[in-house]
């Protein structure tokens, strides 16, 4: 008789349990995974893929007024939110179905439940225990909402995929890229849309003129930003909506109020403080370079490690840790520039370091920036603008930052992220021809400094 059940129990079917579940399997592993909310994550149901649904669907409002100047003639387009909200629906059970047969084809026994660590090799699921040689805990983040009169009220980005109805007026509060996404999507999908952020400026980490020139582009699509701003109680009144009030005396009045003020670790009610297993003060899981915690069975990766919250990274750091299991080598991830996508409306892309990263760094740096009205609405009328920015290492060539504001940013960096990588100078940009007409050639056209 087998010692233990299984070589490895995964706890959460997200992006980053998934994974190291299908590699260990592939490695001759008995693997089994609980998931017992979202099978394919945050990510897959109410995160990466309904929200950029979402933004196509926004963005279309836009695309049938710049249609008017190609000559294309139409009646007047009208929203309609079950077909949209259905729609995405269907497309988030297929992918369901298709990660759940994943793991099914890769040999690993699913369970639908919340699992509990009862054990340093134990775990209980459905009122089941399962022995466990290694036990990994995947279960990412959950929305925060903060204690405030009024919070249940509040909806997050779990609960706006599947609203019964569409509001006209909407407040988004938070400062981050989902707040940012979200206030962009409501705007563009036709409702009036507030943004309030308890600081002076949105986007904090993201280079300062990253930051500003969203700013500036979100009050064109007549986004209403509140900054310096903070909500203190919600108030429901009678006829359904909801009076907002902030420190500064001033209220607002909704049909809905979405908080995008962080994610904590979504570790509650795993047991995981019981079994002595060590969580830093904002609690997320502490692990060694092994993904390791200080129990030496239980093991955790992805957002509820705290390391960088976006799927690709809970990708990469699953198969070191299987790779480190096969091997006993350590565990390499290199964290440093890892490239990312807002998908606000102009998207942002950047990857390395922004201009005060670099010089608060001690880096002499000489900046490369181009702003300028996309070939398409020249003729379209829309006032729209890109921004495109390269921060070099002013000793030794490289770039060692590349931010855009723009359509298409995210495709356009994810490939500049490889140059990044590859340790790409300015003189390799200059020296590599662009492709004509895009935006994406001006990042191999820009030859004037603008700072140093």
């Amino acid at each position: 008789m087998a010692e233990f059940a299984f070589d490895l129990f995964v706890i959460g079917a997200g992006s980053g349990g998934v994974r190291a579940a299908r590699m260990a399997a592939a490695q001759g592993m008995k693997v089994a995974v609980a998931e017992d909310r979202y099978m394919g994550g945050t990510c897959v149901n109410v995160g990466c893929v309904p929200k950029k649904l979402f933004v196509y669907a926004s963005g279309f409002s836009e695309d049938f007024s710049d249609a008017k100047a190609y000559g294309w003639e139409a009646p007047v387009a009208e929203f309609n939110w079950p077909t949209l909200r259905d729609n995405n629906a269907k497309e988030i059970t297929r992918l369901n179905n298709i990660y759940r047969n994943l793991l099914v084809n890769s040999g690993v026994t699913v369970f639908d439940g919340r699992a509990k660590v009862t054990g340093a090799n134990t775990v209980v699921v459905n009122e089941r225990e399962y022995t466990a040689q290694r036990i990994l805990v995947a279960t990412g983040g959950w929305p925060f909402v903060p204690d405030i009169p009024g919070k249940e009220f509040i909806l997050t980005s779990n609960d706006v995929f599947s609203m019964e109805a569409f509001p006209k007026r909407v407040l988004v509060v938070g400062g981050g890229y989902i707040a940012v996404e979200f206030a962009g999507i409501f705007a563009g999908l036709g409702a009036e849309t507030h943004l309030s952020y308890r600081r002076e400026l949105f986007l904090r980490g993201f280079d300062r003129d990253i930051r500003h020139f969203v700013r500036d582009e979100m009050v064109k699509k007549n986004i209403d930003l509140k900054f310096n701003h903070q909500v203190s109680a919600i108030e429901k009144l009678q006829d359904g909506s909801f009076l907002v009030h902030a420190g500064d005396g001033s209220s607002l009045n909704v049909d809905m109020v979405l908080y995008a003020t962080g994610r904590v670790a979504n570790t509650e009610g795993l047991g995981l403080k019981e079994r002595g297993v060590v969580l830093h003060r904002d609690g997320t899981i502490s692990v060694d370079d092994n993904f390791r915690t200080n129990i030496h069975s239980i093991y955790a990766l992805g957002d509820v490690t705290g390391e960088p919250q976006l799927t690709p990274v809970a990708l990469a750091e699953a198969m070191a840790l299987v790779k480190h299991w096969r091997t006993g080598n350590t565990a390499e991830i290199d964290y440093n520039n890892i490239p990312t996508a807002v998908f606000c409306q102009p998207n942002i892309g950047t990857v390395g370091l922004s201009e005060e990263e670099a010089r608060d760094s001690g880096i002499s740096v000489t900046i490369y920036k181009s702003e300028f009205r996309p070939m398409r609405h020249t003729v379209s009328g829309n006032t729209e603008r890109t921004l495109m920015k390269l921060v070099v290492d002013a000793e030794t060539d490289k770039v060692i930052g590349v931010h855009m504001v723009g359509d298409d940013a995210g495709e356009i960096i994810q490939g500049l992220a490889v140059a990044l990588k590859a340790g790409a100078t300015k003189q390799t940009f200059d020296e590599t021809i662009g492709i004509h007409p895009t935006a994406a050639e001006e990042f191999v056209t820009m030859r004037t400094p603008v700072g140093g």
